[in-house]
């Protein structure tokens, strides 16, 4: 491959004289907060797309995490090398409103796999185009995820330009001048203003996912960021779910009466989000409503009842992390994907510790005992992910049994 301005200086040189080297321009760009470079080729959307830098170690569902609205603010790194082998359809997607933006970029070590899956319906870069995520391929994706390791997650840039024409300087600049997601309250971008119901059950083979039509319970879930498989979930478990923005108040909630209270996944600083959420947790838990957390909904928990939440260095992503429950002693096989985890030594006395990450001891659940109310750090609804964590929204439906009256 030669550029333009080789092939003018070949017009002018004597027959059999070879052509000068020419060097391929990068069209992508991976910038580091710290000044750091990285070279490839671009993918997806052009632009550039700004946010923290994490590494997910997932085999499978791409598309799902992509759309995780957990993932706001974020630039996922992938481990594995073969992103974009299935495909992406309309059926896989995580974020209930569609407009709603996730992950800012995508990093890749190879080209984007062809798709070879009876349920692809187009190919993964023209999805990135669609949903404007900006992504770079050609990256040596072990060596920067031993760098997360090493040095916690950095700010980044993800830059992409068909030509290949960049500003380094501006871009290192800007990436230096991105905020911490310490103090980041990320819940707005990705959740809506309005309540709605939410019906439909899980996906099964040759049906689709289903309708349910005769609830037993009637759960009220506030969003700070749910995923669409959350609430099939529950919903599948005989719920009518009545889904509430963030900012609801506490005669919000309890004016509806539910049976349960779930609080959901969502992304950014806890304590920041906690700040307008956290007196509505404890309405909720003042009243003895049986409660459910999962994620951001579990380190919101953690703050309505007094205890503290810390910045991870590098977080947990992926869907292969083991986590011990200490009542039982059994080993699940989790989804996660957190950089903030709840302190467990600043647990009150009315909260036990149920889970814990065995990479690293951190803390991944709580039950309160003196309320009916737990919440886990993982992702049980196992989107992408297994299902050994699924008992736990048979948990909360048994809770809500036990608490509903006859």
């Amino acid at each position: 491959m030669t550029t333009p301005d080789v092939q003018s200086e070949n017009r002018n040189t004597p027959a059999g004289t070879p052509a000068p080297w020419a060097e391929v321009r990068p069209t992508a760009l991976l910038v580091l907060a710290d000044g750091t470079i990285i070279e490839g080729h671009g993918i997806g959307a052009t632009g550039e797309g700004p946010g923290e830098l994490c590494f997910n170690t997932s085999m499978t569902g791409y598309q799902e995490i992509l759309t995780d609205p957990s993932y706001s603010g974020q630039i996922v790194t992938f481990t594995f090398p073969h992103i974009g082998n299935v495909g992406v359809n309309g059926e896989d997607i995580e974020t209930v409103n569609m407009a709603r933006h996730a992950a800012t970029g995508v990093v890749l070590g190879t080209d984007i796999s062809n798709p070879s899956n009876w349920r692809s319906v187009e190919h993964f870069d023209a999805w990135l185009k669609s949903r404007g995520i900006v992504g770079i391929a050609g990256v040596d994706t072990r060596a920067l995820t031993a760098l997360i390791r090493d040095h916690g997650m950095p700010n980044a840039i993800v830059a992409h330009h068909p030509e290949g024409f960049f500003d380094r300087k501006a871009l290192v600049e800007t990436a230096k001048a991105l905020p911490n997601m310490a103090g980041l309250d990320l819940v707005p971008n990705v959740t809506g203003t309005q309540s709605y119901d939410w019906k439909e059950t899980t996906w099964t083979l040759g049906e689709g996912y289903g309708e349910q039509t005769a609830p037993q319970f009637h759960v009220v879930a506030l969003d700070f960021g749910v995923k669409r498989n959350i609430l099939r979930l529950l919903a599948g478990r005989g719920c009518k779910v009545t889904v509430l923005p963030p900012t609801s108040k506490p005669e919000d909630v309890l004016a509806l009466k539910p049976d349960g209270v779930f609080l959901a996944n969502g992304p950014g600083d806890p304590a920041a989000t906690g700040q307008y959420a956290v007196p509505t947790i404890k309405a909720v838990l003042d009243a003895k409503i049986p409660t459910f957390g999962i994620c951001l909904g579990h380190q919101m928990l953690a703050l309505a009842i007094g205890a503290k939440t810390m910045k991870m260095a590098q977080g947990h992503h992926g869907a292969n992390h083991p986590v011990k429950e200490h009542a039982t002693g059994k080993v699940e096989i989790v989804s996660m994907n957190h950089g903030f985890a709840v302190d467990p030594k600043t647990l009150p006395g009315n909260a036990e510790e149920t889970h814990i990450s065995l990479f690293d001891g951190s803390n991944c659940g709580i039950r309160l005992t003196d309320r009916p109310a737990f919440s886990v750090q993982q992702h049980p609804e196992a989107s992408p992910g297994p299902q050994d964590s699924h008992y736990l929204f048979d948990r909360f439906i048994e809770m809500m049994k036990k608490n509903k009256p006859a």
